[in-house]
């Protein structure tokens, strides 16, 4: 797929434990371009790699220091990174991790939060940021009392969001989307190319839907199974 650039979710979260080192591992054997990974801060202050507080008391997680040294190895350096702020709070001490190792220039910090955003381009305007959308904790559509409620919001999302994107664009708010498959339309893909930013599309693990995604012009795809880049198409 020249041109899609390949994102693997926490690592490749489907072959190896996401926000670890074997995850990491594995999507870099897997050809990604780029490294997705979040970071939360522990109630003893320490920042780590978890997705939310379950992920972070089920294991042991990774430091942040610890995976930011680890992507600073030279295995690493044709890849990027996605550090993705679960909440806002200690944007100053990902920033100036990344820094210090020399990570700036091949990361982007994506948040929910355009508080997080603005904060990050106050500290560092060279750092590249992406407003993910929406902000949800589940997918509220596989619910099965909350699924058609659920369709409404989306399709409410859908409709007003091309206008947003570009405006944030536009506005210097980020320089990419990071969006939940759901929200991608044809529309959205032409306004954020006409703002001059990036389409990330996430979490898409189905490879008939990444082709499809491919086409419509995106410029990236998150997923947790790398290996669904390079999966044989019917026909």
């Amino acid at each position: 797929m020249p041109g899609l650039i390949k994102v693997g979710h926490k690592g490749a979260d489907h072959v190896a434990p996401g926000n670890t080192v074997e995850s990491f591992e594995a999507a870099l054997e897997l050809g990604v371009d780029m490294i997705e990974f979040d970071v939360m801060p522990m109630t003893d202050g320490r920042l780590v790699l978890a997705h939310d507080v379950e992920d972070s008391t089920s294991r042991t997680p990774m430091t942040l220091d610890e995976a930011l040294d680890h992507f600073a190895a030279e295995a690493y350096a044709g890849v990027e990174l996605d550090v993705d702020l679960k909440i806002p709070g200690y944007e100053r001490e990902v920033v100036e991790g990344l820094r210090e190792r020399g990570l700036i220039e091949r990361a982007l910090i994506s948040s929910t939060y355009p508080e997080s955003l603005a904060l990050v381009r106050e500290l560092d305007a060279d750092v590249r940021r992406g407003w993910s959308v929406p902000r949800a904790t589940r997918d509220l559509t596989e619910h099965p009392l909350l699924k058609l409620p659920a369709y409404g919001v989306v399709m409410w999302w859908r409709a007003g969001l091309p206008h947003k994107a570009a405006r944030a664009l536009r506005g210097g708010d980020c320089e990419a989307m990071m969006v939940h498959h759901y929200l991608v339309s044809r529309e959205l893909v032409r306004r954020i190319d006409d703002a001059g930013g990036l389409l990330y599309v996430w979490t898409v693990d189905d490879a008939a839907r990444i082709e499809r995604l491919e086409a419509l012009g995106v410029h990236a795809v998150i997923t947790n199974d790398p290996r669904l880049f390079t999966a044989e198409r019917p026909g």
